[in-house]
């Protein structure tokens, strides 16, 4: 028996990027998806595809920065399905611009409310069902949660709150049997780039990033997949990405630099 088959699975931003690479595959395994986001005609495309792998799907259209929709994401997936096995907090937005020349200072409350109380809104109410089956939490962070980045002071500030959020709850819940996976991925060929808020606080509409340069999102799906499923504390899916986390420790200042690269090579 695979480690999913049959789980009661929710997947917050579902319908593009890493979560819908993550749905697809786990597919295979014959899990029962909730897909959460807020473009229902791509989440109706994304149950076909999964229920032709051999998944159950229920779409629930969600804006996780509402918390009455998060709250009726749980319900519905309780009520179609008749619990919860994992929640994955992957719903989430970034920027793209220097702090000194942003002109709409709402990207970092914008930015806050759909990275970090998001994941906060689902985990509130999805936790008495996971503690019920002993479930998982995985939670798609960010390297930049575990470090500054150029460019990225408000998406930065929101993935760190994550890991202040999740580091903190797995501590309440040593005695429950919920496990908590933090996921740290570099750069990820996805939407998220287009979609980066600029200075002006609207959408650049086109990617920065040396696109076949970076981590695509199915790879990057496969490594979080695996964590979740052997209940590990934290994966980060670069080398520098890990190396960064001791070298911050002993060598700040190369990491300050080797960060100040990434976004310069944009890749």
């Amino acid at each position: 028996m695979q480690v999913f088959e049959n789980k009661v699975i929710i997947v917050t931003g579902a319908s593009e990027g890493i979560g819908r690479a993550l749905c697809l595959a786990l597919a295979p395994q014959r899990p029962l998806l909730a897909l959460a986001a807020r473009n229902p005609e791509r989440l109706q495309s994304l149950k076909e595809k999964v229920e032709a792998h051999g998944a159950t799907a229920l779409v629930v259209p969600t804006d996780v920065t509402q918390e009455s929709d998060c709250r009726t994401l749980v319900e519905k997936t309780v009520a179609a399905f008749g619990g919860v096995d994992m929640l994955v907090n992957n719903a989430g937005g970034t920027m793209w611009t220097l702090f000194e020349e942003i002109r709409d200072l709402s990207i970092f409350e914008r930015l806050m409310r759909l990275n970090y109380l998001g994941a906060v809104y689902c985990t509130y109410y999805a936790l008495p069902h996971l503690k019920a089956r002993r479930g998982r939490i995985v939670a798609v962070s960010s390297v930049a949660g575990l470090t500054g980045v150029p460019t990225r002071t408000a998406y930065a500030a929101s993935k760190h709150a994550m890991f202040g959020f999740f580091d903190s709850l797995r501590v309440e819940s040593l005695d429950s049997g919920v496990s908590i996976t933090m996921a740290a991925p570099d750069f990820v060929l996805s939407e998220i780039h287009r979609r980066a808020l600029g200075a002006d606080g609207k959408p650049i509409g086109q990617s920065p990033m040396r696109e076949d340069k970076i981590m695509t999102a199915q790879a990057c799906a496969k490594m979080i997949l695996r964590a979740a499923a052997r209940r590990e504390r934290l994966v980060i899916t670069s080398l520098r990405g890990k190396a960064g986390r001791w070298m911050k420790l002993i060598a700040p200042g190369m990491v300050d630099r080797i960060a100040a690269k990434a976004i310069r090579d944009r890749k």
